[in-house]
């Protein structure tokens, strides 16, 4: 006999989450996620279908096999993910369960996903999140990315908060560790980009202005730096 499994309709789609890594593109042109069990070597988007991890033909999720995205039912399951570790830096996500899905007693394993909020943390000194800064590892073409204040950013790779969510797209929204919300879009990843923020209050003003600030103080403290060496590059005397 072959054992079939009830078969669910519903009228929306199942809510889920899960916790991952922010990565940033090797060129600063897309951001998205990678996982912290099996599929975190493959980095995905907003919005994604799963693949086999073991290269399999089959279509994921697949009854006899692990593939297809995780993700739990209920929020602070997740959150306690976070405690351990190596999981300290990862996000917390929360995913709409697209297309076919196996449900299980804690979670689903599914076919797409599309992240809609992803909750980051405070930075390592305590301080709550004003960017994700490259964490010093990562994978192939993809930077890895940690929560960081302003003043701990000291010149890194960095993106703002709202700068991550413009770049992954897809509607994301992310949201610092105290609640607060950045909207897709709103401000760009560096001043460099140009641009005037729209819509920002002033919670997320001053975020933006403290990591402004200081990128401004780690280019000044260079400057000074070099200036006490002198042209030559010995010191003056």
């Amino acid at each position: 006999m072959r054992l079939r499994l009830p078969e669910e309709r519903p009228t929306e789609p199942p809510t889920g989450y899960k916790i991952a890594h922010p990565v940033l593109s090797q060129d600063g042109t897309r951001a998205g996620f990678t996982g912290v069990s099996l599929g975190g070597a493959l980095p995905y988007g907003v919005l994604a279908d799963a693949s086999c991890v073991y290269g399999l033909r089959h279509r994921a999720p697949h009854r006899r096999c692990d593939c297809g995205f995780h993700c739990v039912h209920d929020r602070t399951t997740a959150e306690a993910l976070l405690c351990t570790a190596e999981h300290r830096t990862a996000v917390l996500l929360e995913v709409l369960v697209l297309g076919r899905y196996i449900r299980f007693e804690r979670g689903f394993r599914h076919a797409r996903q599309r992240v809609r909020t992803a909750t980051v943390g405070p930075c390592a000194c305590g301080t709550v999140a004003a960017a994700l800064a490259d964490a010093g590892w990562g994978r192939p073409g993809w930077r890895a990315l940690t929560p960081s204040c302003a003043g701990c950013l000291r010149g890194r790779t960095s993106v703002s908060l709202a700068g991550f969510a413009r770049l992954a797209g897809e509607g994301l929204r992310v949201v610092a560790g105290d609640g607060l919300r950045v909207a897709a879009g709103e401000w760009p990843t560096t001043a460099a980009d140009g641009g005037v923020p729209g819509g920002l209050g002033v919670p997320e003003l001053v975020a933006e202005a403290a990591l402004l600030q200081a990128r401004l103080d780690w280019f000044q403290s260079q400057l000074a730096r070099l200036g006490e060496h002198g042209p030559g590059g010995g010191p003056q005397g």
